[in-house]
């Protein structure tokens, strides 16, 4: 059958644009595979993370002093499963903290604002660190594996965990969601793994404004 003009481009045009749904949704799949689209989708389900969201709430009139710049979570985030490694080499991934509030911090040698307050840091977990809380700091130079450990050393930080990705992955893997910036970055985060909030840059940690900030994401 011999189809009448205007029939015949309605009917090229259905077809290309059926075409270019089909482009669009590959896209988007390639999208998802690469910036983890998809994972970011799953990482935030409704309502999984409300505790940590009041708990964020509460917390708000403490975001002062030394740790101002400490910024409450406003939505509920599951943070991702970052992985990294601890002194021996062993894999070990943030799903393993479950059930214990952290002070999530990267640092790097080369980053001055990060070497100034690893011992805070330290200071910090001496007082606060235990069965339901811990500093994990985890090193991100992607060089000389050796200098970070002598480098904790040397200044005395004895009581942090030592944990490394020399990689840097963890950190691409949070900037990603628009948790990491620059250097240092801190996240409070909740025994369910979701965010309490994160603060950009230094902190005097060992300040009372921030044993304080902290103290309180323990009451229950």
């Amino acid at each position: 059958m011999i189809l009448a003009p205007r029939q015949s481009r309605y009917d090229a045009r259905r077809r290309q644009l059926l075409a270019i749904g089909v482009v669009l949704v590959v896209a988007g799949s390639v999208a998802a595979a690469v910036y983890g689209i998809g994972a970011f989708k799953r990482n935030a389900p409704d309502g999984a993370c409300a505790g940590a969201v009041e708990v964020a709430r509460r917390l708000s009139p403490f975001a002062r002093g030394e740790v101002a710049a400490f910024a409450v979570a406003e939505q509920a985030l599951a943070l991702p499963d970052l992985a990294f490694r601890d002194a021996s080499a062993g894999e070990r991934h943030l799903s393993q903290w479950r059930g214990r509030t952290v002070l999530l911090n990267l640092w790097a040698t080369w980053c001055v604002p990060c070497r100034k307050e690893m011992p805070a840091l330290n200071v910090l977990e001496q007082q606060l660190g235990g069965p339901r809380f811990e500093v994990v700091a985890v090193n991100i130079d992607t060089r000389d594996s050796n200098k970070p450990r002598e480098w904790l050393r040397d200044v005395g930080v004895d009581k942090l965990g030592y944990y490394a990705d020399p990689s840097a992955r963890v950190f691409q893997d949070l900037k990603i969601i628009g948790r990491a910036a620059g250097m240092p970055t801190t996240l409070l985060i909740d025994p369910a793994g979701c965010e309490i909030g994160t603060l950009a840059g230094p902190a005097e940690w060992a300040s009372r404004d921030a044993v304080t900030l902290v103290t309180a994401a323990l009451e229950k």
